[in-house]
């Protein structure tokens, strides 16, 4: 694998995003950094890192971190900036987004995100903030302080007015104060951009002291409030606020209706504080100073105030503020506080008109999509969202804008897309117009399956065919849980010409991948093939325990290939790269060879992947002469004459896509180098290859020689490759010459004979002892064979002989009764007078096809086949039936048939046993045998007496009597099996006893007595003697 390694801070996440760009005539590449570090802040910022084959890379900091917003004051503490970039190919420009940058509205800090636009001169043009909402603290405040010398204590009065500024978000983009003293005059303390923070202003009222007078001209100090203090350094856009305080009537009172009149028509909202203590002190009624004060409050009931005495000022201090705080500032197009932690910036993406951002924290984090354009910021109202995003699933948090993107479809024309991954738990993707006026309309909604899949987090539409149309969009699901691992999974989407958004099918990572967050980046490719369709590459950073590796797809017509072309894994590239695939960008040729590079994302790291070309090499091979003559033997080889040919290989190659370095194509042909591709003006280069081959003892001429060609490249590591879609071998049949007439079909002429080892009645009886015997006495049908009882096997003798031309795929067919069971075949003889160096060999398939090789013109071959008897099946015949048949057309079919046909006589060897059991002893089962039993009574010269035919032993007055029985065997007419005598008989004689009753005698009983006493005596005295 080809890449360059380019280093930076793992802890400021450098490689967080990556993308392609060329300004200044020059290649770059722009890597984020989200987390770097601007002195004590860590704001993100973006590097520019040159493009080229050198081994060294020294990226440059762009310093984007300055990016600002004029009178905001704004936090730029961990703002994320380069956590996305978006760069403009037709101006050369490029965007970076902060989308946590925060600026202070009050007590509070909102996140409305911010987007830097950066010129092809890599010099910061402009901010982009367009979920920026001016605070709700946005104003200008003149407190017109009345002096006179009837105010008592002075510090009193300072003191209200210092805790009343202390209550005040003094700030750019907030609060500026403007302090204006009268009496008899009227005097400017400070104007409202004098100071800019609360301490500034605190510290300048400690410093003003009281200018005293004998008039309190009212009137006065409110025309020149209204007329200078908002002029000097007030802002036009700004609420614009006046507090009166007084402890007096008015000298100039009748002024107080016209220069009221004029301030309401100026927009500003007055309040009145009436201080009572010049009144109380002196016992005077102040009714009529009441209701002075009370006519220039705006709004009596809300912006009047009246105070006992100086010393009370301090008790409505915080009644004031929360009166100004809460009437003050809010928006009447009520998106304010709908987009105070937009964040956006989250995703950006570059369109015809302008730069459309996902703003993922919008209306509670169910997230927005905004626009930025020349004209200024598009911002649909929150009511735009309504039907795709009820309010009851607000509370979930959609995070519409985490991704955003767009789409050319030829019925609508230019769409928007954004992800919601979050949306009901499950995910969503909507397809959008929205108009330069706000107008945002949802065209049709795409929808995820499995809860907590983040599906939708990552788009990627696809132009297959680059031509101005998006075909496909693809979205990423990178949590997509898979047998029990995330693995991840990317939905297909075909746009049709009516604009609908079809299903399509997945993509997925390797099956043995576990944990990967598959789908977590995509980028689309130009053609890298050479096919004309364009290519997607998706990153899937938690693969092989975190280190990461990403996919290539190539495109197809109308789709992606399902099946991943090639997977580059971190640990191919160097084995400290971690997160590998978190982000990817390839659009343009980095290196100058005039291919499309890829860059990839990692841990403090930024990866370049340098494509190689792919080139197709097509084969073809020319034999000569066309076909193998065995017959003549035009070469010797080891002494033997044997057939040659010459085999031509020739080899062209096609580039697929363009070579700069024709030099680095070596081409190798079976292990074998053969030739480096010179010219790279050629489009295709050719070499022939020649081989001498000659063939040795073959011995099936039927089927041609196959020859296999593989190529392969020189050095697979360097150059280019071969395009996988393209055959890198070729298969070629050399057929062998049938050496006949006509190339096309042979004449053979097949003649088949054959004959049986079975014994006709004259060889069977050529014997002298079974002269006797009586197939050989009496003359039965003619043909009948006969089978000896020790007879086992049948002995087939056949001879093929071509009397034609050759003849090739001969095949001896062999079928038999079913008496019969194949036992083998035996070539004995072979005569080849023409061609004795011809092998012919056969081969048995099974029990009833030989294949041989070609039988050429008279040749003989002997065949010997052995068949076995049965001993299941029994028949009172014999069919042998050889066929013939080869791939010519045979001149006489009728003599490639052979039936062999025998009746058959099976000879019995019985044993004749005494015990009146008949067994067969040969090998054939005897049917139809009649056994026939005369039992007579014969005198001892064997005179009959009488023939038995009952008995009654208990009627006979004998002990003993023999029987003399006669036994005789005879067969059937009909049947198949003889015996050596025509009528064998066998006298039996049998003896039988009368049954008596037993018992022991007399003599025995008592002679056993006496025995016993006997022997008990002896036993006595032995013992009587011890």
């Amino acid at each position: 694998i080809h890449a360059k390694i380019i280093k930076g801070s793992k802890e400021a996440q450098f490689g967080y995003t990556v993308q392609q760009h060329e300004a200044d005539g020059q290649k770059w590449l722009l890597v984020g950094a989200p987390f770097e570090s601007s002195g004590e802040h860590q704001t993100g910022d973006v590097y520019r890192c040159p493009l080229d084959r050198k081994p060294a890379t020294n990226c440059t900091r762009l310093h984007l971190e300055k990016v600002s917003l004029n009178n905001v004051f704004e936090r730029k503490e961990k703002m994320r900036l380069g956590m996305t970039l978006a760069s403009n190919p037709k101006d050369n420009s490029f965007v970076a987004c902060g989308p946590l940058w925060s600026y202070e509205c009050g007590s509070s800090y909102y996140s409305t995100g911010i987007c830097s636009r950066v010129n092809s001169s890599f010099d910061f043009t402009h901010s982009i903030a367009p979920a920026f909402q001016r605070c709700e603290t946005y104003m200008d405040i003149v407190i017109v302080l009345d002096g006179s010398n009837s105010i008592y204590p002075w510090y009193e009065v300072q003191d209200f007015l210092i805790n009343v500024l202390q209550k005040f978000y003094v700030g750019p983009g907030q609060i500026q104060v403007g302090v204006v003293q009268y009496g008899e005059r009227v005097v400017n303390e400070f104007r409202l951009d004098d100071f800019r923070t609360v301490e500034e202003v605190v510290a300048a009222a400690k410093n003003i002291d009281q200018r005293g007078g004998e008039e309190t001209r009212t009137a006065l100090a409110i025309s020149v409030a209204r007329t200078q203090a908002f002029k000097h350094g007030g802002r036009p856009d700004a609420k614009k606020v006046m507090i009166v305080i007084t402890d007096g009537e008015s000298h100039d009172s009748p002024n107080l209706r016209k220069v009221v009149e004029e301030s309401e028509k100026d927009n500003i909202t007055l309040y009145g504080i009436a201080v009572l203590g010049y009144y109380n002190r002196r016992g005077i009624n102040p009714e009529a100073f009441l209701r002075e004060i009370k006519f220039i409050a705006t709004d009596p009931e809300e912006h009047f105030f009246s105070v006992t005495d100086e010393s009370a000022l301090k008790d409505i201090v915080d009644a004031l503020g929360e009166k100004i705080f809460s009437l003050e500032g809010t928006n009447q197009n009520g998106t304010a506080f709908g987009l105070q932690m937009s964040q956006a910036g989250f995703s950006s993406h570059i369109v015809e008109d302008g730069i459309l951002v996902g703003a993922v924290g919008a209306y509670d984090w169910n997230g927005a999509v905004l626009k930025e354009t020349r004209q200024g910021k598009v911002i649909p109202p929150k009511s735009s969202y309504m039907k795709e995003f009820p309010e009851e699933l607000k509370n979930h948090g959609a995070y519409l804008g985490y991704m955003v993107s767009s789409v050319i479809s030829a019925q609508h024309g230019q769409l928007y897309v954004a992800g919601a991954p979050r949306f009901n738990h499950t995910g969503k993707v909507v397809i959008f117009t929205l108009t330069n006026s706000g107008n945002l309309t949802i065209l049709y909604s795409l929808y995820g399956q499995q809860i907590g899949s983040y599906y939708g987090s990552e788009l990627a539409p696809i132009d297959l065919d680059d031509d101005g149309l998006t075909d496909l969009l693809l979205v990423g699901a990178p949590m997509y849980f898979y047998k029990g691992w995330e693995k991840g999974r990317v939905y297909i989407y075909t746009i049709s010409l009516q604009g609908f958004f079809i299903p399509d099918g997945t993509l997925g990572p390797s099956e043995k991948t576990h944990d990967s967050r598959f789908g977590a980046a995509m980028s689309t490719l130009p053609d890298l093939n050479g096919d004309g369709f364009s290519e997607l590459v998706v990153g899937a950073p938690l693969e092989d325990n975190h280190k990461g590796a990403i996919y290539l797809f190539y495109g197809q017509q109308n789709s992606i290939q399902p099946k991943y072309k090639q997977r580059i894994a971190a640990g191919d590239i160097f084995p400290g790269l971690r997160y590998f695939g978190r982000s990817v960008h390839g659009m343009m040729d980095v290196n100058g060879d005039e291919l499309i590079d890829l860059s990839v994302g990692a841990l403090g790291a930024a990866v370049l992947l340098w494509s190689r070309s792919v080139v197709r090499v097509g084969i073809s091979i020319h034999f000569e002469p066309s076909k193998i003559n065995v017959f003549n033997k035009d070469c010797i080889r080891g002494g033997r004459e044997v057939s040659c040919m010459l085999a031509t290989v020739c080899l062209n190659i096609t580039p697929r896509t363009p070579i700069t370095d024709p030099k680095t194509v070596g081409i190798w042909l079976d292990d074998k180098f053969i030739f480096i591709l010179e010219n790279k003006n050629h489009l295709c280069s050719a070499e022939m290859v020649s081989y001498c081959l000659f063939t040795q003892e073959v011995t099936d001429y039927t089927h041609p020689l196959i020859f296999s060609v593989n190529v392969g490249l020189q050095n697979a590591d360097e150059g280019p490759v071969l395009d996988d879609g393209w055959p890198t071998s070729l298969q070629s049949e050399l057929p062998f010459w049938n050496g006949c007439d006509n190339d096309d079909q042979c004449v053979p002429n097949l003649v088949l004979q054959s004959s049986s080892d079975l014994l006709d009645r004259r060889q069977f009886c050529g014997r002298r002892e079974r002269s006797t015997w009586p197939p050989c006495v009496h003359q039965r049908t003619s043909g009948e064979r006969l089978v000896e009882a020790s007879r086992r096997k049948v002995l087939v003798e056949a001879r093929l002989e071509n009397r034609g031309e050759n003849a090739y795929g001969t095949i001896l067919h062999i079928t038999h009764s079913a008496n019969l069971q194949f036992s083998s075949l035996v070539l004995k003889v072979c005569s080849l007078e023409k061609h004795p160096d011809l092998i012919v060999f056969c081969v048995s398939f099974g029990f009833s096809v030989v294949l041989c090789s070609h039988f050429v013109s008279f040749i003989q071959v002997y065949f010997r086949l052995e068949f076995e008897f049965s001993r299941s099946v029994f028949l009172n015949y014999v069919q042998i039936t050889l066929r013939v048949s080869s791939e010519g057309e045979e001149m006489s079919p009728e003599d490639n048939i052979n039936d062999i046909y025998h009746n058959l006589k099976y000879e019995m060897f019985l044993l004749k046993l005494f015990v009146l059991q008949i067994q067969n002893l040969g090998m054939f089962p005897v049917s139809e045998l009649l056994f026939t039993l005369n039992v007579f009574a014969v005198t001892r010269n064997a005179n009959a007496l009488l023939r038995l035919s009952d008995l009654d032993i208990t009627q006979v007055k004998f002990k003993r009597l023999d029987l003399v029985m006669t036994a005789v065997v005879e067969l059937s007419p009909s049947s198949p099996m003889f015996l050596h005598e025509e009528r064998p008989m066998r006298h039996i004689i049998l003896e039988i006893r009368k049954e008596e009753e037993y018992r022991i005698p007399i003599w025995v009983i008592v002679g056993s007595t006496l025995g016993g006493l006997q022997l008990l005596a002896l036993l006595v005295l032995a013992l009587w003697k011890v």
